[in-house]
């Protein structure tokens, strides 16, 4: 069982099913996509950046975007998965962002175990979730962002009351990765450069890129990919001008940004615009 949201005007994608939609993670991949698995009444096992993990009976696992996700074995799971422009461009918490504890959070892999309670609770925003995949209307995606909200709020608080929750990485590739992505989060507006951020975290520009080329980005991706959702989302939530968007997300040129902007979207912010008004 699986269903897909799919939002033309931020390219936003949500998928909820079953362990059907882990069946393309057989082999070891990183799946680009944030992901949720939860179990009811059996384990699963899985491996992430190469360490086996079992997710015992009435728990979630989260993973980010960047970890080499293998599945396993696994069955009556429930498996959400959802890509940047589908949370990531609203705002949120930082706790609940997807710079948090949950994903860039600089945690060890998060699994949070359930009580009945607390697995009925999930149980029942589950059917909601459902139920609002059938809802067709101009504020499903809004409705389907609230939930995803709540899901994460929840999982936080159940992160952070984990007996020895400690916010440390296991990793060392993807600990320098969570921490670039939570410095990208607040500076990016400002601060373009890999030079900077290689000097807030005490490396050098190159040992950052070589560091990313294992886990097939780069610094500068980065940067701009947020820059580039961020533009976006000023242009789908304001009626700023380019202009304006422009010297919000740091460029004194609005030209520089639209160069940035077609070379990621294959359109300028202005033609992605009318694409917006024409959905509508």
């Amino acid at each position: 069982m699986m269903q897909t949201f799919t939002e033309f005007s931020t390219n936003a994608i949500l998928k909820i099913g079953d362990e059907e939609l882990l069946a393309p993670y057989k082999k070891a991949t990183q799946p680009h996509l944030y992901t949720f698995i939860r179990t009811n009444n059996s384990r699963a096992e899985i491996v992430v950046d190469s360490i086996p993990y079992t997710i015992e009976p009435k728990s979630i696992l989260a993973l980010t975007v960047v970890q080499y996700f293998q599945f396993v074995s696994g069955k009556d799971l429930v498996v959400y998965q959802f890509n940047p422009e589908f949370y990531c461009i609203k705002d949120h918490d930082q706790e609940v962002s997807c710079a948090g504890l949950l994903f860039f959070g600089n945690v060890h892999i998060p699994i949070m175990e359930l009580s009945l309670e607390e697995s009925r609770k999930f149980n029942t925003l589950h059917d909601v979730f459902l139920d609002e995949f059938e809802t067709k209307d101009t504020i499903q995606a809004e409705m389907l962002r609230m939930l995803m909200a709540r899901f994460i709020i929840i999982s936080t608080r159940l992160l952070k009351a984990k007996e020895g929750f400690v916010e440390t990485a296991t990793n060392a590739k993807i600990d320098l990765l969570r921490e670039f992505n939570i410095l990208v989060e607040s500076h990016f507006k400002t601060e373009h450069n890999v030079a900077f951020y290689a000097d807030k975290l005490f490396k050098s520009p190159k040992t950052l890129s070589n560091t990313f080329a294992k886990l097939n980005t780069s610094p500068l991706k980065l940067i701009h990919e947020r820059i580039v959702l961020e533009t976006k989302r000023l242009l789908i939530y304001t009626d700023k001008t380019a202009k304006e968007i422009a010297y919000e997300v740091g460029f004194e040129d609005a030209s520089h940004l639209s160069r940035l902007f077609k070379k990621q979207t294959q359109l300028s912010p202005s033609e992605f615009k009318k694409q917006l008004q024409k959905a509508s």
